[in-house]
């Protein structure tokens, strides 16, 4: 907006985050790029009201986002929700590495009896290494808010934030000279 001279409020940028994102979200998941099928799943902990909520998120072994989630647990049923969300998405993976966290295996061994699949779980914390980095922007991004006010307003605002995360990683099919170009198509 500054380049082009407007002068714009905050609230008023959140306001339109709020409105546009999920309209973006559906455009941005029908032109998505496929993941390859080797996943690297993990959670972070984001502040709503005062509380943590977790917000699930995976990418593949080249660091392209897979998917995300925002839950108000992290148990055995929030992860099953991730997990099916993911896969209905981005077809099935032939293994996923998680965390030493009960709540994924418990999650993807429910997925396996959902789906009838078999579906490999790896426990190497090491693995993990390169979703634990694309948390960064998260946190980088979440910081100065110092926690959302509603679940709602956390789910779209992060939401936005992964949808600019995956323009700038080319995980969509729309081409452009710059990130602005895939974005107007997207908001299209």
């Amino acid at each position: 907006m500054k380049e082009r001279g407007v002068c714009v409020d905050h609230s008023t940028i959140n306001r339109w985050v709020l409105k546009f994102t999920p309209q973006i979200e559906a455009n941005l998941r029908k032109n998505k790029r496929p993941v390859t099928d080797s996943w690297r799943c993990d959670e972070m902990c984001v502040k709503v009201k005062g509380k943590w909520k977790w917000l699930y998120r995976a990418v593949d072994t080249d660091g392209n986002p897979v998917d995300f989630l925002l839950t108000a647990k992290r148990d055995r049923k929030a992860a099953l929700r991730f997990f099916k969300k993911a896969i209905d998405q981005n077809g099935v993976p032939r293994v996923v590495n998680i965390d030493k966290s009960g709540a994924n295996k418990a999650g993807l061994e429910a997925t396996n009896r959902y789906y009838g699949l078999d579906i490999e779980v790896r426990q190497v914390k090491y693995l993990n290494n390169i979703v634990e980095q694309s948390h960064r922007l998260i946190r980088r991004m979440t910081r100065p808010m110092k926690g959302f006010q509603s679940f709602w307003s956390a789910a779209k605002t992060i939401s936005g934030i992964e949808i600019v995360d995956w323009i700038y990683r080319n995980q969509i099919k729309i081409k452009g000279k710059s990130p602005a170009e895939p974005f107007l198509a997207l908001a299209a």
